[in-house]
């Protein structure tokens, strides 16, 4: 199993940096406040310690947690891949996404990283209070 796989796409087909920006389309979103959770995976611990360091102190996040490596499976480039990483769960609010996704691109090693975004539906509202709270 390779422990590291440099995951890059060719820039015509990404369109380069810009090829990230209209991929998240948040226009039709009432309450920019509302809590989220985004995912991201990186090759290390060392990078899932920068980035999340980054993203709290900039308060971009309230928390970011990070795993154990989990094992990746996939598929890259027309060939079957696996790979050791760590998985990132950032806690912030909508309205922090595009800063949270921009600090993502620029210091990621990845050319092409894993930034999904889901809302929380639900949760201890002292808890979703508190991530509006660090993140304002």
């Amino acid at each position: 199993m390779k422990e590291h796989v440099k995951k890059t796409m060719r820039p015509e087909v990404l369109g380069g940096l810009g090829g990230f920006a209209g991929a998240f389309d948040l226009s039709g979103i009432k309450n920019m406040e509302e809590p989220v959770l985004l995912f991201c995976t990186v090759p290390d611990e060392g990078t899932a310690r920068r980035l999340a360091h980054l993203l709290v102190e900039k308060r971009l996040a309230a928390c970011v947690s990070y795993d154990e490596p989990v094992h990746s499976v996939y598929r890259w480039q027309g060939k079957m891949e696996e790979a050791l990483e760590r998985k990132l769960t950032i806690k912030t609010v909508r309205r922090r996404f595009h800063e949270v996704k921009t600090l993502i691109v620029a210091h990621h090693p990845y050319d092409l990283p894993e930034i999904v975004c889901t809302p929380v539906t639900a949760g201890l509202p002292a808890y979703l209070e508190w991530i509006k709270q660090e993140t304002a």
